[in-house]
């Protein structure tokens, strides 16, 4: 009874929260604190109950299997991800330390720790402020998400060599687990679209994966991030994160929920929080200087080390391993490090314009392969989404004209090129690819981009850029249609009108007799 009230009061604040502009996280530690404080007042116990600490820990393991869901080899092995990652990793720790030693009363093995606790970025708060602002796919989104997934494997390694846990010989089977995927992915494809999918994840996150794990010794931590790396290659991997990503949220309330109940901040965690928030300008400029010198970009160096200038709830669930007595300053820390980051990151863009002139003579001289200015070469027509509708395009005119085609999934964009098709990564809502196009010879643009705000800015690029040419779309539904059609579009198509009139011509043909000459 007693977690059901507290979590209804954690909706609540997180609400108010989520109103002003701020991640509902910080809503959620600090119903927390006021149900210790209001607890304390009245002298209730106001201990975390089994029910929320359970639900806590499977929030973490959800959070974990989805990052590995993420886990894309060829994204990760690239010097600004693995290089920005570990570098910044190594150089927060060996900076933060020094600074933690002479301010705070700690040993230095517990210096170190927290060092590195706080030199993570959060993977929830990126993630969502990419998302929201459709930079996920874009170039500055992809480094910072392969950045994060690097943070997310170190803070791994830390907890498990912090645990002290010694693995049975049965941990040795691990190394076995890559026989498995072949099960694992019919598993996938015969569990459907729906419940059955959700509880296939729960299933390997939560049962094999958490538990197992912890049958044989091992961190059930590792085990949710294992189970879900091997599922990333397979194609509904994102439609499982996806499933799986509200169901997340909620398990994720319980852990922070459960950080503000077990005790208030008193001044110290104050004074350790108000301090290594002060860092964080520190934290952004070394993300920015190191990602400029593998040959980014200043303003990709810029948005990417922007989006990671937070502190992480991975943080805390190092700390929750090692330094359980430090949860109350760390908490605090990252609530204050969302407070900061949040609306910076929503202003990214112009704050980058003003700072600009200055960051901009930072940047080499070698400008980095995935950075150089598009050409669309002497094609004819581009299409801009290669899904059923573009791909069925692409072939039906691929006799008759010169074609180039664009996508903004990698993994789309490679399979189509092994076959043969004039086809190159993009994502049609990245300012910064619209900057660099040369539109060649095209002459016509054929949207089949699945968002109709994505088709909505692709027009109004396409036009601001002085494209004069024909453009062409689809849509689901009239009202798209029209806004479409007002950014700049010369005709869209709705696409279940045109294929109702399709089948009808098909069956005219057949029933109706032919028109005597």
């Amino acid at each position: 009874m007693l977690e059901a009230v507290w979590i209804g009061f954690a909706f609540s604040i997180g609400l108010l929260v989520r109103l002003i502009g701020l991640p509902p996280l910080v809503g959620y530690l600090a119903a927390g604190f006021v149900i210790a404080s209001v607890s304390d007042t009245i002298g209730l116990p106001h201990e975390s109950g089994e029910i929320l600490s359970h639900v806590s820990h499977l929030g973490v393991l959800l959070l974990l299997f989805t990052v590995g869901l993420k886990l894309n080899v060829r994204n990760l092995v690239k010097a600004e991800v693995i290089g920005g990652g570990i570098s910044h990793f190594v150089l927060s720790a060996l900076f933060y330390t020094p600074i933690i030693l002479l301010f705070f009363d700690v040993t230095l093995y517990n210096a170190l720790l927290l060092s590195i606790a706080l030199s993570f970025s959060s993977t929830v708060l990126a993630a969502k402020i990419l998302e929201t602002k459709r930079e996920l796919r874009a170039f500055h989104g992809r480094v910072a998400i392969g950045i994060l997934v690097v943070q997310d494997l170190i803070a791994l390694l830390v907890m498990s060599v912090a645990s002290g846990t010694t693995p049975s010989i049965w941990a040795l089977g691990v190394f076995a687990l890559p026989l498995l995927r072949p099960i694992l992915f019919k598993l996938m494809d015969a569990s459907g679209h729906e419940d059955l999918l959700v509880l296939f994840g729960l299933l390997l996150a939560l049962v094999i994966g958490g538990y197992g794990f912890e049958l044989v010794g091992l961190s059930s931590e590792l085990g949710a991030l294992v189970f879900g790396a091997m599922l990333a290659k397979h194609p509904r991997a994102g439609e499982l994160s996806k499933s799986l990503w509200s169901i997340k949220e909620f398990f994720l309330v319980g852990f922070f929920l459960e950080i503000g109940i077990g005790g208030l901040p008193d001044a110290s965690a104050w004074w350790f929080a108000i301090a290594m928030t002060a860092l964080l300008p520190l934290k952004a400029a070394l993300f920015f200087l190191l990602l400029v010198a593998f040959k980014l970009r200043a303003r990709s160096a810029f948005l990417s080390g922007l989006s990671l200038t937070n502190y992480s709830e991975f943080g805390l669930i190092v700390a929750s391993v090692a330094l359980p007595v430090w949860m109350v300053p760390l908490a605090l820390t990252v609530a204050l490090s969302f407070v900061v980051s949040a609306p910076l990151n929503r202003i990214a863009h112009p704050l980058y314009e003003r700072l600009a002139r200055r960051l901009i003579p930072f940047e080499r001289n070698i400008r980095h392969p995935d950075e150089q200015p598009v050409s669309l070469g002497y094609a004819d027509v581009l299409i801009m989404g290669m899904g059923r509708t573009g791909t069925a395009a692409y072939k039906y005119l691929q006799d008759s004209c010169k074609i180039v085609a664009l996508d903004s999934d990698p993994a789309r964009v490679l399979k189509y090129k092994e076959d043969g098709h004039n086809i190159f990564f993009a994502d049609a809502e990245d300012q910064m690819f619209w900057e660099g196009l040369d539109f060649g010879k095209v002459r016509a643009v054929i949207l089949s981009l699945n968002e109709a705000e994505a088709k909505r800015i692709a027009t109004q690029k396409l036009r601001q850029a002085g494209f004069e040419g024909l453009i062409v779309s689809h849509s689901m539904h009239e009202d798209e249609a029209a806004e479409i059609i007002a950014a700049g579009a010369d005709q869209t198509y709705l696409t279940m009108s045109e294929a109702g009139v399709g089948l009808a011509e098909h069956v005219r043909q057949k029933i109706m007799p032919p028109a005597s000459a």
